[in-house]
């Protein structure tokens, strides 16, 4: 390397290290930061000449990699064209283009989209529109909100008072909100989940859920059949039913969203992660025609009171365009089919092995635990983790001792093959 080049590296470590803070990192004895300084397809380069494939992308929204041309083609015309207006009193083509075809494959009859900026502040929305809908329906008793333990909605107040009590809530606690936290179902606690709906139901506004995979809170999988008697009952008590689908949207389980899976469907989606591709924030609420016709009065205080600087941006919205029409490409839905079989048959080639437990997959997404430590987000061991794979050409970031796996689907066969050499790396040097 040349000398230019390790000044240039040094430069943006020492800067970086005076100017910034950095998400879901410990500041003291943080590992070493790496500059990256451009990406292609499932590849990520540092200014040191390293390349490493993006085993998650980048926090789960690169669908279809990084710098994608045609993606950046069309944020580029749009930006020449209109970049930003308000959302108060204005509309634009891409926000309404958008969210009429969001609106055509969505699981369920949908009537209007919600633009916010992020899957937390989807979510946010999403609870706020649910509450205040009882709230104009003239029923004040309906304030609760119900939800999984191990629950992950983002990290607004809203988001964080309906997520599991964890790591990342402890210091807000006493500041959240009341919430009736369940398990998910199984055989043996079905029942028991009922009994506390048939209970609790009149006091319910609503009920968020991350559909078939919780995702911060480990990639945790449940069973679609018993989900789907869970629903039958919240849907009997007249509980609105949101599905937070900013993770499990847009392919990443198989299906485009992981409701598909599901008989009974949610009155409100959330959206964001893979909407843009992974190329702009933007986050979206979708609710049925009964939720918004509750807002629909002559009575002002009736409004919905909500809204971003950045609502409905005319790039995002034309990014998430973008993004839809490589998903809708055969060729893409293609392979996402065999991104998923692929995943399926390594995911069977790990079961009983010895260092390791619970192995599941759904769709493009493999998880397993590590038998080292307490199963928790703070086990060090992910450290470690993700320092061996980046010496291995590998970017990976465990949940604790929860490994996973969730690749762009533009990913070819040697690269992921890469990616399955390494966890078997993995396996022979840190199980037990």
């Amino acid at each position: 390397m040349q000398t230019v080049d390790y000044i240039c590296l040094m430069d943006l470590l020492q800067r970086d290290e005076k100017v910034i803070w950095h998400p879901f990192t410990q500041q003291k004895n943080r590992a070493p930061i790496i500059p990256i300084v451009s990406g292609k397809g499932s590849l990520l380069f540092d200014n040191k000449g390293n390349q490493y494939i993006d085993a998650i992308s980048s926090w789960w929204v690169t669908l279809h990699g990084h710098a994608h041309p045609y993606i950046a083609e069309k944020i580029y015309q749009q930006a020449l064209t209109l970049e930003q207006v308000i959302f108060a009193g204005f509309t634009h083509e891409p926000a309404i283009a958008l969210a009429e075809r969001l609106l055509t494959i969505l699981p369920a009859d949908y009537s209007k989209i919600f633009y916010s900026d992020n899957g937390s502040t989807s979510t946010e929305v999403a609870i706020k529109m649910a509450i205040q809908y009882w709230w104009n329906k003239g029923n004040r008793q309906r304030k609760k909100i119900l939800a999984f333990n191990n629950s992950y909605h983002g990290d607004t107040f809203g988001a964080m008072s309906v997520s599991d009590r964890s790591v990342f809530t402890l210091a807000f606690q006493d500041l959240l909100f009341e919430v009736i936290f369940i398990d998910t179902p199984t055989q043996e606690n079905i029942s028991e989940l009922k009994s506390i709906i048939h209970k609790e139901g009149n006091n319910i506004a609503a009920f968020i859920y991350e559909p078939l995979v919780q995702g911060a809170g480990g990639m945790k999988m449940y069973n679609p059949y018993l989900m789907n008697e869970l629903l039958n009952t919240v849907k009997e008590a007249s509980i609105i039913c949101i599905a937070d689908e900013v993770m499990t949207g847009f392919g990443r389980t198989g299906k485009f969203f992981a409701s598909a899976y599901l008989n009974k469907k949610p009155d409100i989606i959330c959206m964001s992660k893979g909407l843009t591709g992974g190329t702009m924030a933007l986050g979206a609420t979708a609710c049925t025609n009964d939720i918004y016709m509750a807002y629909v009065e002559d009575d002002a205080m009736k409004t919905f009171f909500h809204g971003h600087s950045f609502t409905a941006n005319p790039i995002a919205c034309t990014a998430a365009m973008a993004s839809l029409d490589l998903l809708e490409d055969p060729a893409c839905i293609s392979q996402i089919d065999w991104l998923s079989k692929s995943i399926n048959e390594f995911a069977h080639s790990l079961n009983n092995h010895p260092g390791i437990k619970n192995v599941r997959c759904l769709g493009t997404i493999l998880a397993f635990e590590l038998n080292q430590g307490k199963d928790e987000y703070l086990n060090t061991i992910s450290k470690k983790i993700t320092q061996f794979c980046l010496e291995n050409g590998i970017y990976l970031r465990p949940l604790g001792n929860s490994i996973y796996i969730m690749p762009p689907y533009c990913i070819n066969n040697a690269e992921l093959c890469s990616i399955f050499e390494v966890i078997h790396k993995i396996l022979t040097k840190f199980s037990n």
